[in-house]
């Protein structure tokens, strides 16, 4: 039996959190147009015969002096010292820029191995392959290659197989049956996340954390209150998170109640939104010691 640590890498839109959701098929990580979705380190697990795999789906690697950006690239690159193996995403339609020679520069020093995979395979050139392939030889030779499509499950055995090559000898960290490790507070607050960027635009979505404020179970109605928040940084923010006549915030809740829902089977749901301004949380302390993890 084998079993490894295993961090996924890569610029941000390069389709990590979507490879984890499908090596996993489970969402664990949840997926969004624009860029920097992912802001925490987010484990997904994969388990069968030959053993378990643990994946920490990494932010988006993003050169900026920005607070919160600085605090996502030190997310991603403590995850790549603390795994057995590290899975490195490259997007074949995206030219290696100064973010790309930035991460690989930190890659190339690790001694831990490393499993570099070509993604988005199912619409890729010619041409553009032969690029990555050629920054791979230069940076990273001697490192196993692989192509995937993430979103639509191609290639991603050959991505498990190369893993558990690299995988020691060792116990299960977690049940079989498990297929991450995140508490139900956070789990909910991320699907409520996922929903509301999606629906905005601009600078807005990298404006938004949810915080879970509540949650209640009444027994006599067999039903789970959940009471959460979305916070952005301005009253205009949201204005537009709420929409007209609240048509936004009911897109929302109506979105986010399905998937929570599964997570409290066999019982009725009720979701309150309400919709807060935080003047620059983005660049408060406290607020990314909360949120980020």
């Amino acid at each position: 039996m084998k079993c490894a640590t295993v961090a996924i890498i890569g610029r941000p839109s390069a389709g990590k959190s979507t490879l984890l959701n499908t090596i996993c098929e489970m969402k664990v990580s949840i997926t969004a147009s624009t860029p920097q979705t992912t802001r925490n380190a987010i484990r997904g697990i994969y388990t069968d015969s030959r053993g378990q795999l643990i994946f920490t789906d990494t932010p988006g690697f993003h050169l900026s002096e920005k607070t919160l950006n600085k605090r996502l690239q030190e997310t991603a690159l403590r995850s790549l010292e603390e795994s057995d193996a590290v899975l490195y995403i490259l997007d074949s339609k995206r030219s290696a820029g100064e973010e790309e020679l930035a991460l690989v520069s930190h890659i190339a020093k690790l001694k831990t191995p490393v499993v570099c995979v070509i993604n988005k395979a199912d619409i890729i050139r010619d041409s553009e392959e032969e690029a990555v392939k050629a920054f791979l030889a230069e940076h990273l030779p001697d490192r196993p290659v692989l192509k995937a499509s993430a979103k639509l499950d191609e290639g991603v055995d050959e991505i498990l197989i190369e893993l558990f090559k690299l995988a020691p000898e060792g116990e299960l960290l977690y049940p079989p049956d498990a297929y991450t490790d995140q508490n139900l507070e956070f789990r909910i607050s991320e699907i409520i996340r996922e929903k509301a960027i999606n629906l905005v635009t601009e600078e807005i979505p990298h404006a938004i954390y949810v915080t879970v404020e509540d949650i209640e179970h009444t027994e006599a109605t067999n039903t789970i209150w959940v009471r959460a928040a979305i916070i952005v940084e301005r009253d205009t923010q949201k204005g537009i998170v709420v929409g007209k006549g609240g048509a936004n915030i009911t897109k929302i809740r109506k979105g986010s109640e399905p998937e929570i829902r599964q997570i409290f089977a066999g019982k009725k749901l009720r979701l309150d939104l309400r919709v807060k301004a935080q003047d620059k949380w983005r660049n408060n302390s406290v607020v990314l010691d909360k949120i980020l993890r």
